[in-house]
């Protein structure tokens, strides 16, 4: 019962709370911790088997130009060699992506009072916004190399040039498709930022579900 009617004189204390309530020390403090709560979530959800492949908002797909010609290659039979391609790219974001932890983590520590007063007052993706203003360059750096590496073991970039080859036939294959390994970073780096902005979203919808107090309080009183 104690602990019930203490549970009530937070959830009381949250809601009547307001930003200017809040100590600028605390509001920055709750949405560092916040922000590192959703991003570790995010990395967490993609960096493991099936977390792109299994999860049809990030799901890598092959490049547009392969997709327009897609459907005529598996009625000619390759549609092993498509799927294989498919699970292989997403296996190469699965692999990339933990690595992604420590500089986002960074990110947040190296906030400045603007950078949170901003996104205090932003989006429901303002969080996820400056993460991609900070970490999308480095990332893509980090990223390439284990991407490349992933593919290596697959011989992934030897699957696709084959595949690719048959579908140069028509026209349709783009010459930026051609570098499966900078396709298949960046849209491991747009799914990343997509899982974090929604765990983001989710903290400010529901602030009672944060991780910490500080964030909880924080993002109720926003509310």
């Amino acid at each position: 019962m104690l602990g019930l009617l203490a549970g009530l004189w937070f959830v009381t204390g949250v809601q009547a709370l307001s930003l200017a309530d809040l100590s600028s020390q605390d509001a920055g403090a709750g949405l560092k911790e916040a922000l590192t709560q959703g991003a570790g979530k995010a990395v967490s959800l993609l960096g493991r088997t099936d977390g792109f492949l299994g999860n049809p908002k990030v799901k890598i797909p092959l490049p547009d130009s392969i997709q327009q010609v897609e459907g005529v290659l598996r009625m000619f039979g390759m549609g092993k060699q498509a799927d294989d391609l498919i699970t292989s790219m997403n296996r190469a974001a699965e692999a990339a992506v933990p690595q992604a932890r420590a500089m986002l983590v960074n990110a947040v520590k190296q906030m400045s009072v603007e950078d949170a007063k901003a996104i205090l007052s932003g989006g429901n993706d303002a969080g996820t916004q400056y993460f991609r203003s900070k970490t999308a360059e480095p990332l893509t750096r980090q990223f390439l190399p284990i991407v490349k590496q992933a593919m290596a073991k697959v011989k992934l970039a030897e699957k696709y040039e084959k595949f690719a080859s048959k579908g140069a036939k028509y026209g349709l294959v783009k010459e930026e498709d051609t570098h499966l390994e900078n396709y298949v970073t960046a849209k491991a780096l747009d799914g990343l930022y997509l899982m974090i902005a929604e765990e983001e979203k989710a903290i400010r919808t529901n602030p009672l579900g944060a991780a910490g107090n500080l964030a909880k309080k924080v993002f109720g009183a926003l509310q």
